[in-house]
């Protein structure tokens, strides 16, 4: 290990020291771009809302959920860096997350109207979805701060027709309420045209005088269609729908009037039976969790000991690992996270030796480490144990050994035992996830209750060079064909661009941008999101575990 030395503190580790800086200066990238995030369309459009009598939607939900709660937001960085040509949307123009109301944990959803007045884009619909999935999948109650200009019409064909864009929000409606999941909005600002249904399809609906408006169709379109003058108010504003088509429940003077009942509501509920995940009172870990950040590589080619970085993440640092001398490129193992019991599936990132004596690679998923991964995801299920997966993989050993050995057969049973999985998941992207790797430690196609990345995920089908290098020779074979023939300057130009294209592509942002992650987090916040992600779970009860064909 590589050393330096100083007069004052004498013997520094260099490596955990370029570690410990490239992860604070990672996490504090991510701290800056949230605080500019969370301006939504900026300073002038927030003194506007006020301007209006109109709360912001972060105040909203800030005065809505309870005093020194945790808000785990989902979503935050969704549609970061798209829709340059129109302005950019921050956050998707909507604020969604799980929040405490009166001691309860909601769903929560606020359109942003200081971005392009809470019109939604295609990733605004996504993140709505996402944010009905989550309450459908956990039973939690969903309240939606309504406040939008409804579809952003120059995107209107990737937003409206398909199975799901905007109409499978009011579907969703409908299922949550056969469900008997509650839910309650609150029509803060404009409602129109079909994002109307979404307030009216709620069990009930709050309007706030003044500011809060509810039609099909506003004064232009009507005028339009079929010629008749009327003013917003008239036509759908708090006393019309409140006191003459009786379409809302309630008519609230102001949005903190309205925001306080919605408390009264929500405190009010019953409750539902739960899963009965097993809780006893939480530890801390015993070793310092910030050494997370001296111990994780700066370089995500370099070994470490995901042991090490697991200790730091679970109650008293304390593990009860599975099968511990077979299939030592994944960890498995029982223990607690802030008090629940979880069954942990990690990618172990050191160098190992198998039983054979061969070396196997950190981080590579061999046939015995999926053997025992799918056999210990079974036993989670058997005894209703919530599974969290921590990544950091770069895909299933290849070559002819691998095939020779079954290594087919052995990903598909853990690929299988992850689909079929019934008990909630919560995946945890730490470093790579690549390829198939990424399918068998549950990624966002498995159905996980909550994925969140760290700044140093990356996530693709495979690592920027080995990309670049694949893309270049099927490119250098192209211009082959057509009689061109690359020098090494130019194939070094050509390897560097498509590498630039690819590395851009496998950054957290651009996962978290499109929603494949919920969102980037300090590793620090681990605990939390998972702890908060077992407690939303625990509303719902578990299905029976049926593992389908799994070969032997």
């Amino acid at each position: 290990m590589k050393v330096i030395y100083t007069m004052k503190t004498g013997k520094i580790d260099l490596a955990k020291s370029m570690n410990e800086d490239a992860m604070k200066l990672g996490v504090s990238m991510l701290k800056r771009r949230l605080e500019k995030i969370h301006l939504g369309g900026g300073k002038k459009k927030i003194e506007k809302q006020h301007a209006k009598g109109k709360m912001t939607a972060r105040e909203r939900i800030e005065y809505l959920t309870d005093e020194g709660s945790e808000f785990l937001e989902v979503g935050a960085l969704a549609g970061d860096g798209m829709y340059e040509e129109y302005g950019g949307c921050p956050s998707a123009g909507v604020v969604t997350g799980i929040g405490y109301v009166n001691g309860r944990q909601c769903m929560i959803v606020a359109n942003d109207a200081t971005v392009k007045a809470g019109a939604w884009f295609p990733i605004t619909g996504k993140v709505n979805l996402r944010a009905q999935e989550i309450s459908m999948e956990n039973r939690l109650p969903i309240i939606y701060l309504v406040d939008s200009a409804g579809v952003f019409l120059p995107m209107q064909d990737e937003i409206f027709p398909d199975k799901e864009h905007f109409g499978r929000i009011f579907r969703n409606n409908a299922v949550m309420s056969s469900m008997g999941i509650p839910q309650i909005a609150a029509i803060m600002g404009s409602c129109v045209a079909g994002g109307a249904y979404l307030p009216i399809m709620s069990d009930e609906a709050l309007i706030v005088e003044g500011t809060g408006s509810i039609f099909l169709a506003g004064p232009y379109l009507v005028k339009a269609a079929i010629g008749e003058n009327v003013d917003k108010e008239t036509l759908g504003g708090a006393t019309t729908q409140s006191e003459i088509s009786g379409v809302t429940d309630y008519k609230m003077p102001d949005d903190k009037t309205c925001l306080d009942t919605i408390k009264t509501l929500v405190g009010q509920m019953g409750t539902f039976e739960n899963a009965g995940f097993d809780r006893v009172a939480p530890k801390k870990p015993k070793l310092d969790p910030e050494e997370i950040y001296s111990i994780f590589p700066e370089n995500p080619a370099k070994p470490y000991d995901s042991l090490e970085i697991i200790k730091r993440l679970v109650d008293d640092s304390k593990i009860t690992e599975y099968k511990k001398g077979y299939g030592k490129t994944i960890i498995c193992g029982y223990a607690r996270i802030d008090g629940w019991s979880v069954g942990i599936v990690a990618n172990n990132r050191r160098v190992v030796k198998s039983a054979k004596g061969e070396m196997q690679f950190g981080g590579v998923i061999y046939s015995d480490s999926a053997d025992k991964a799918a056999r210990f995801i079974m036993n989670c299920n058997q005894k209703k144990i919530p599974l969290v997966f921590l990544h950091d993989v770069t895909g299933f050993m290849v070559g002819k050994r691998s095939e020779h050995g079954g290594i087919i057969k052995d990903g598909a049973k853990m690929v299988n035992a992850v689909s079929n999985s019934t008990v909630p998941k919560f995946s945890i992207i730490m470093g790579n996830s690549y390829g198939a790797g990424n399918y068998a430690m549950c990624g966002k196609a498995y159905d996980p209750r909550l994925i969140y990345a760290w700044p140093t995920a990356k996530v693709a089908v495979m690592g920027g060079s080995q990309a670049a290098k694949v893309l270049m020779q099927i490119q250098t074979s192209a211009l082959k064909a057509q009689g061109k023939e690359p020098n090494e300057e130019e194939s070094k130009a050509l390897f560097e661009k498509i590498k630039s294209r690819y590395d851009k592509q496998t950054s957290p942002y651009y996962a978290a941008a499109r929603l494949w992650v919920d969102g980037i987090i300090d590793p620090l916040d681990t605990r939390k999101v998972i702890s908060m992600g077992i407690e939303a779970a625990n509303n719902a009860p578990v299905a029976k575990f049926n593992p389908g064909v799994i070969q032997t």
